[in-house]
């Protein structure tokens, strides 16, 4: 029996089982010692206690390309892999100690990105993904509401159509990039009497009159990530602004969703490791009683701690990006996946604040910060309650 040549999906799985593998990889390694040169040229404890967006460390990560990096090249990305995407939000967060930037810039690939990709008409797709690839526009992905909650498909934003145009009406809450974004997507009821079937997904600009970005609102962590609500009261857009057809907003959004959910947390896990780098490097440094604290057994073991929550978080990570190429167990991969990363980071940021201890509490040696900034992950994208729901779920349960 001859052997065939390899496809496509054998050279992504390959990719990815060697990104798995290597936790040193160049392209993670090359971004991180970027992002540690490059960015945080200002004074990020303000930064944090003011919610004060880096505007131009987001520019500088689109002209390194991180923007665009697994946008198609005839879309005018970079044309790379999930293994390659994953290694360089890997490396962005470790590399960046601004969380709340390397989050956004995430969240803008893996949602609002990946929704012009993959379902954006070609006018949609030419008009923006240009701009947003450059660092020069905002995007955003607006499900939420403040109603809503976990039970994400109870909308009361609504799309009604008059000849060529949709009026939209309705208040989105808790939009990454919301306060300051230029385009948002807005998932919207055009036919009501249809539950979840109803659901549309328009590409919406923010200039277009009736739509209002309203202010930055102060949160616990991530608190340089641009946040906030959205309304729109009679706000007309053209037919064109319709993303797929009338009725496919569910699909749309779940499938998306599943891909943030899964990949998000390639910046948080890359900020753990940085974490643990950290831990080890002043446990070996700091004397207590004759010894480094890393003598001590109680720290080393939170070290090791973080050690095997960092490794574990990682695997699944991987193993959700083996689902999505194979198409095998994606749902649940998504869900262990973001489940793991999310609970990871508080741990791990914890344990890291007290083996730094005083140092680890107060706010100008930039380590308490990562607790803040990991807690939300629990939250967004599907509640850890919701993960364990899907979970449970999918082996039958309940």
């Amino acid at each position: 029996m001859t052997s065939q040549p390899p496809t496509d999906a054998d050279t992504q799985l390959l990719a990815i089982a060697r990104a798995m593998a290597d936790n040193d990889h160049e392209i993670k390694r090359s971004t991180a010692e970027w992002a540690a040169g490059a960015l945080g040229r200002h004074d990020r404890v303000d930064a944090d206690r003011e919610s004060r967006f880096a505007a131009d460390d987001w520019k500088r990560c689109a002209e390194r390309g991180i923007h665009g990096v697994m946008v198609p090249t005839d879309m005018g990305g970079r044309g790379h892999d999930l293994a390659t995407t994953l290694l360089t939000l890997e490396g962005l967060g470790y590399g960046s100690r601004d969380n709340g930037l390397a989050f956004a810039i995430g969240s803008q690939i893996l949602s609002t990105q990946e929704t012009i990709v993959r379902f954006g008409t070609s006018e949609q797709q030419n008009e923006w993904l240009p701009r947003l690839l450059a660092g020069d526009a905002f995007g955003a992905f607006a499900m939420t509401e403040p109603e809503s909650g976990s039970d994400a498909y109870q909308l009361a934003t609504t799309a009604v159509r008059r000849d060529d145009t949709y009026v939209l009406n309705g208040h989105k809450a808790y939009i990454t990039l919301g306060s300051r974004c230029d385009m948002v997507i807005v998932f919207a009821s055009t036919n009501p009497a249809a539950g979840r079937w109803g659901l549309s997904a328009f590409l919406v600009p923010t200039d277009v009159e009736g739509v209002e970005r309203l202010p930055n609102r102060e949160k616990m962590g991530m608190r340089t990530t641009p946040f906030g609500d959205i309304t729109l009261t009679d706000a007309v857009v053209p037919a064109s602004a319709l993303i797929g057809r009338e009725g496919a907003g569910a699909s749309i959004f779940n499938s998306v969703l599943e891909v943030e959910r899964s990949f998000v947390f390639a910046t948080q896990i890359g900020a753990v490791e940085r974490q643990l780098d950290e831990a080890i490097a002043y446990a070996n440094e700091r004397e207590q009683g004759g010894h480094p604290i890393g003598h001590y057994q109680a720290v080393g073991h939170r070290i090791a701690d973080m050690k095997q929550r960092h490794e574990s978080a990682r695997l699944f990570l991987y193993r959700a990006a083996l689902a999505f190429v194979t198409g095998n167990q994606v749902a649940m991969s998504a869900a262990l996946s973001k489940l793991a990363a999310s609970e990871t980071g508080i741990a791990a940021a914890l344990d890291g604040a007290m083996v730094h201890g005083a140092k680890g509490y107060v706010s100008e040696f930039e380590v308490e910060r990562d607790l803040r900034d990991a807690i939300g992950g629990v939250v967004y994208s599907g509640t850890s309650d919701i993960q364990r729901n899907i979970i449970a779920r999918l082996l039958g349960v309940g």
